[in-house]
């Protein structure tokens, strides 16, 4: 069967089409795959909190990287959409390191927290409120912050393991949880 008569629900139809763009650069077949990923591409970036004039833009991006690099793309490692999607997130993670709205920061020493153990007038009253207080300040972290905190402090995860169980990159999930503790740390100096 050939490209042109299989339908896009039958296995393989997207990355045959990604092998007519990379060997021939078939622009019919680009076409297709625009037409059919760009919206899903815009949502998935509108969710991710992009406006929706910059949520265009990564998207005519992505699929323009796509089509420069189309004969980098592996069907046997990733689907077109994971390949796309991938480029998608990291052009907006590109797009936000260049805005000035990325932190980066040293996490050691980690949350400096006193226990009981460590001073006896800290009392259980205390121990209680502080983590009441800590609660409350991860939940008016975004959800994937407060997420990745969670695993990191609480489940005692590694960074290496976030990444893996998230299907994230392993300087996302770093990076993210230093943006995190800095927002818990702001918030208990904003406190005291």
């Amino acid at each position: 069967m050939s490209i042109a008569e299989a339908s896009p629900g039958e296995p393989g139809y997207w990355s045959g089409q990604m092998q007519a763009v990379a060997r021939r650069r078939d622009q019919t077949c680009f076409m297709r795959i625009y037409d059919h990923f760009a919206p899903r591409v815009r949502l998935y970036l509108r969710g991710l909190g992009v406006r929706d004039a910059v949520a265009e833009e990564l998207a005519q991006e992505a699929l323009l990287r796509l089509w420069q690099r189309a004969d980098s793309y592996d069907a046997d490692r990733s689907t077109l959409s994971t390949w796309l999607f991938r480029i998608a997130r990291n052009l907006h993670i590109d797009r936000l390191r260049r805005e000035n709205q990325w932190i980066a920061v040293d996490l050691e020493p980690a949350l400096d927290v006193e226990t009981e153990t460590d001073n006896p007038a800290f009392s259980s009253a205390e121990s209680f409120a502080a983590h009441a207080d800590l609660n409350e300040r991860i939940e008016r972290l975004s959800a994937i912050q407060a997420r990745l905190i969670r695993m990191s402090y609480f489940e005692a995860k590694s960074h290496q393991q976030i990444a893996d169980e998230l299907g994230m990159p392993l300087g996302t999930v770093k990076s993210s949880i230093r943006r995190a503790f800095l927002r818990l740390q702001s918030g208990v100096q904003e406190a005291a």
